[in-house]
């Protein structure tokens, strides 16, 4: 079947439009959209309308115990928060991870980039790319999406993303809510015999990545429609600073490395570690949204607007993929390589801004991440047993690594027992909350005219947010104090008796 790209236009009869709930990411959100008195979008707003409390919560409990209790903050990216969580606390402890220990925590985050970005593609993503952004509400979905490309297709997704799943269990304790990491090391070595199931399945995730990269191309880049969307600056394009960790050689990190900020125009701005991440990314609130609005520090906050002089900055696959000079496996980097010269072709001289290009960078690092598996499994080091630092005395640490959906911070203190007394965490998409304001707002405002709406243009409206693949379940966090509530106590017969907030 081709690709549906349009349906029926009806006549908006509101100035009003509100979708809820979004769909296909995780947590919960909501988008609303307001026209002027010509039917033409006069702004729009992606909204997140749910709280988390961790970094409160956390506060009086065994730092030691922080690696679990945050983890439980997402059930699609636990695995980020517990690495994160567990190098935080390799700070807080003052102790240095053995080199194995180190490749190990790097072969389970492989594999749990795996799953994440499989899950990604195929169930959020790719309906609206197989199916088409204008097929029927009831089609656009995982089942539509098997239906389309075949069950054989089907079981491969759901086999390799098992493959992640079994990897992060045998490494981490558990397949989602992992407990391997302790502070300075890890809980238990790999063995031989587990080391070996681990590369079978390593190889089967690289050409399930090459499968999936056809795919992308058969699919996307070959379907002149869809090429045209990707590189329209209309509808799916904003200019803003990119931020990304790095390695020593300037390539993407997963694991650890240094956090590189870029202009729109591609020169570098800031490079940061550790504690210094204070120095160059602040968040601010507003009072419609529970998700803080993260920004470049020393350009500051200047609303949602995009350009130079904005502070907002995006923290996403493309994001790395735009600081970085690519990637240090052989077959990702020959990608990175297609993907710049194609963008080079059409006058893209600096970084990428094009929003739906971010899902071409995550299947990129699809690659990246079974490459890296493969190569942390066949390590003659990984099988050691020399996997525990020393300790000292608990004091204050900060972890950052990159989650698959943009850099994420974990910055804890504890006192000299041992017991949490601060926490703050800068969640992936937290740092992207700004700029999908701006996608949403962009989208809509192309796509939205005269009046005119139909189920197929709304939806691509939603796309402008799933390109980021959004986890608002993470990113509902707040600077205690700061974050705007209001509550509404209500007589028995519904009216309003008493409003009571803090803004």
């Amino acid at each position: 079947m081709s690709p549906i790209l349009s349906d029926p236009h009806t006549k908006a009869t509101s100035k009003r439009i509100t979708i809820d709930p979004i769909t296909r990411l995780e947590g919960h959100g909501k988008i609303e959209i307001f026209l002027n008195d010509e039917g033409n979008v006069a702004n729009a707003y992606w909204q997140v309308p749910e709280l988390r409390g961790f970094e409160k919560f956390c506060i009086g409990r065994s730092v030691d115990e922080l690696n679990k209790i945050t983890a439980r903050l997402c059930g699609v990216c636990p695995g980020a928060h517990h690495l994160c969580s567990t190098k935080a606390l390799d700070g807080v402890y003052g102790a240095t991870p053995p080199e194995a220990a180190v490749k190990l925590r790097e072969l389970f985050y492989a594999a749990h980039y795996v799953h994440s970005h499989i899950a990604h593609f195929y169930a959020l993503a790719a309906a609206d790319f197989v199916l088409g952004p204008c097929a029927p509400a009831e089609k656009r979905n995982i089942l539509g999406v098997v239906d389309a490309v075949g069950v054989a297709v089907g079981a491969e997704v759901i086999k390799h993303r098992s493959y992640a799943q079994k990897i992060q269990e045998m490494l981490g304790g558990k397949a989602t809510h992992p407990v391997c990491g302790i502070p300075g090391g890890m809980s238990k070595s790999l063995n031989e015999d587990d080391r070996k199931k681990i590369e079978a399945m390593a190889k089967s995730c690289v050409e399930f990545s090459k499968f999936t990269m056809k795919i992308f191309e058969d699919v996307v880049l070959k379907n002149q429609d869809y090429l045209n969307i990707i590189v329209s600056k209309d509808i799916f394009y904003n200019e803003t600073y990119n931020l990304g960790t790095v390695d020593k050689n300037d390539k993407v990190n997963f694991y650890d490395g240094t956090q590189k900020m870029i202009d729109p125009n591609g020169k570098e701005v800031a490079r940061y570690t550790g504690k210094g991440y204070l120095d160059y990314i602040a968040e601010h609130t507003l009072p419609w949204s529970y998700e803080k609005f993260c920004y470049f520090k020393p350009v500051g906050w200047k609303g949602l607007v995009d350009g130079i002089d904005s502070g907002i900055y995006r923290a996403t696959p493309l994001s790395r993929f735009n600081v970085s000079s690519g990637y240090t496996t052989p077959l990702a980097q020959a990608e990175y390589e297609k993907m710049k010269s194609t963008f080079a072709s059409l006058g893209v001289k600096g970084p990428i801004h094009h929003t739906m290009a971010m899902h071409w960078a995550r299947v990129i690092e699809l690659m990246y991440a079974s490459e890296l598996l493969l190569e942390r499994a066949q390590d003659p080091q990984i099988t050691s047993k020399d996997i525990r630092g020393e300790l000292h005395t608990p004091d204050e640490g900060v972890g950052i690594l990159e989650a698959p959906r943009g850099t994420l911070v974990h910055h804890y203190c504890a006192d000299k027992n041992g017991i949490t007394t601060q926490v703050n965490l800068v969640v992936g998409t937290t740092n992207n909350n700004a700029p999908i304001n701006l996608s949403v707002r962009k989208a809509a405002t192309a796509l939205i005219k005269n009046w005119e709406v139909s189920n197929g243009l709304l939806n691509m409206v939603e796309m402008a947010y799933r390109a980021y693949d959004p986890c608002n379940s993470c990113a509902t966090h707040t600077l205690p104090g700061q974050m705007p509530m209001k509550a509404v106590i209500r007589n028995p017969d519904g009216s309003v008796f008493r409003e009571i907030s803090n803004y």
